[in-house]
């Protein structure tokens, strides 16, 4: 997608955003709802939350982290009301469980891989610097709690290169982290999520390729409202936020599919 269209389409959630705020008013009791976020999500959740507070008058504390450390801090009684996981299994556990209000859940968001490099003409359009380029390390989110990071993984095995590059592999606590490696020089290539180097307003950095979706299992990102938040309005209106046409528009503008409408 070329950096002229993204900014046309953060122009129009702009458009979107204002049109959906002026036509509502804030919420007379207006209440904080507190979120745990994949780290991916984190970048548009904070744009999101600035048309949700001002359209509702009702905030939002967020907690950034690993779709699993979440899942079990949420276990142990974190007060966490809403989660916008990297997965949509964690939601649907979480529900199961009884941890989760039933029939909360939704997808919000297709997530997309992308191996980077901060330096410029370093990767190429098909990923062939995974075989052929001197690298030394390979930052990739822990398989075992980040979603992305077991695309990663999938990835490597689909190209039949997890055991060449296995000593390569730095692995980050969340996609963020893996995303500061490569940004630090810890590592000279590192799989992240599109939407953190699609961020509006500021042209990618370096070098990427577009993970093609066949290598890896599709990214459904998943909301869900949690036990905590059931009688919280302000965590079900966040959630009937992510829904509209405003926040769809910014989703798509960094970078992520839309879900099917069965989903």
């Amino acid at each position: 997608m070329s950096h002229a269209r993204l900014m046309r389409m953060a122009a129009l959630a702009g458009v979107l955003t204002a049109a959906v705020t002026a036509g509502m008013s804030g919420s007379a009791q207006a209440a904080e709802v507190q979120v745990a976020v994949a780290a991916n999500f984190a970048g548009p959740l904070a744009r999101i939350a600035l048309a949700y507070t001002a359209a509702t008058g009702h905030t939002v504390k967020v907690s950034v982290g690993a779709t699993g450390k979440f899942y079990a801090q949420i276990v142990a009684g974190a007060p966490f009301e809403v989660l916008l996981a990297a997965d949509d299994e964690t939601p649907a556990r979480l529900a199961q469980e009884g941890l989760a209000v039933a029939g909360s859940n939704f997808t919000y968001a297709i997530g997309k891989l992308a191996l980077w490099s901060a330096q410029p003409g370093v990767v190429d359009a098909q990923g062939a610097v995974l075989t052929t380029g001197p690298f030394s390390h390979l930052a990739i989110a822990n398989p075992k709690i980040a979603p992305y990071g077991q695309a990663a993984v999938e990835v490597l095995k689909a190209r039949g290169l997890m055991t060449a590059l296995a000593p390569k592999i730095v692995t980050a606590e969340s996609i963020a982290q893996a995303y500061q490696f490569v940004v630090t020089g810890n590592a000279e290539l590192g799989f992240v999520a599109l939407s953190q180097l699609l961020v509006p307003g500021k042209p990618a950095g370096g070098s990427y390729w577009l993970v093609p979706p066949a290598l890896y299992g599709e990214i459904r990102q998943d909301a869900v409202l949690l036990k905590a938040g059931a009688a919280n309005p302000a965590a079900s209106a966040l959630l009937a936020w992510l829904k509209t046409e405003p926040a769809k528009a910014l989703i798509q503008v960094y970078g992520y599919g839309h879900a099917s409408p069965a989903k």
